[in-house]
């Protein structure tokens, strides 16, 4: 769907950066890029500076920014909804009605996307930017610390302090879904999508997993 949209606006100076953050270095993030075959532009990020520099949390999040360099949407949830919830685990499916619903969400966030692009419909005054912006807090500092040094400590062979920082980190920035995502797959390949990831978004409640965006 992002290589429509941008094959459609690629005139209109618009341009799509796909970033991955992935600590495991980018040959594993490799297939997917491969897999996708985009024409806009797709980078590995092994030291998650993008999420230090713009407080993200989870995946997908977009930041809409103009020629100028300026941000004028700040971090969003970019199409994805909260309908994988009412999943059946078994079969890991989901009813047609939510996947209806889920592509319906997406549709709207591109579309949104393209009314920018066209119109300059839905970027935000540059205060209503600001204050939207994630607050980069000093726990949240010290926990995006404490995760780079468990990612090295972890791959210089020093497993188990490693796991002890990382722990920490998520400790401190429990809202980072990111943060915890790549630290469960750095200890076990599925556990970020297995039984404790379910319990953890169980542990919700009626918070969202993906906030949806405001437009």
């Amino acid at each position: 769907m992002w290589q429509a949209l941008y094959d459609e606006l690629k005139d209109k100076n618009f341009m799509v950066v796909a970033v991955a953050e992935e600590s495991r270095g980018a040959d594993h993030a490799r297939p997917w890029i491969e897999q996708a075959k985009s024409s806009y532009w797709q980078l590995v990020d092994t030291d998650h500076r993008l999420e230090d520099l713009y407080n993200l949390v989870n995946v997908p999040q977009a930041v809409w920014i103009d020629e100028q360099g300026t941000i004028v949407r700040p971090p969003e949830t970019a199409g994805s909804t909260d309908h994988f919830r009412r999943m059946d685990l078994k079969t890991r499916t989901m009813t047609p009605e939510d996947q209806a619903e889920r592509l319906a969400a997406r549709r709207a966030y591109l579309e949104a996307v393209r009314a920018w692009v066209t119109t300059g419909k839905h970027a935000l005054p540059a205060d209503a930017a600001r204050a939207l912006l994630p607050k980069v807090t000093l726990r949240i500092a010290e926990a995006r610390t404490r995760f780079r040094l468990g990612v090295w400590l972890r791959t210089n062979g020093r497993a188990a302090e490693g796991d002890r920082e990382l722990a920490a980190a998520s400790g401190l920035h429990p809202e980072s879904w990111s943060m915890w995502r790549q630290a469960a797959d750095l200890d076990e390949v599925g556990k970020a999508s297995g039984p404790e990831f379910w319990a953890r978004v169980q542990a919700l409640g009626d918070r969202p997993y993906y906030p949806p965006p405001k437009i």
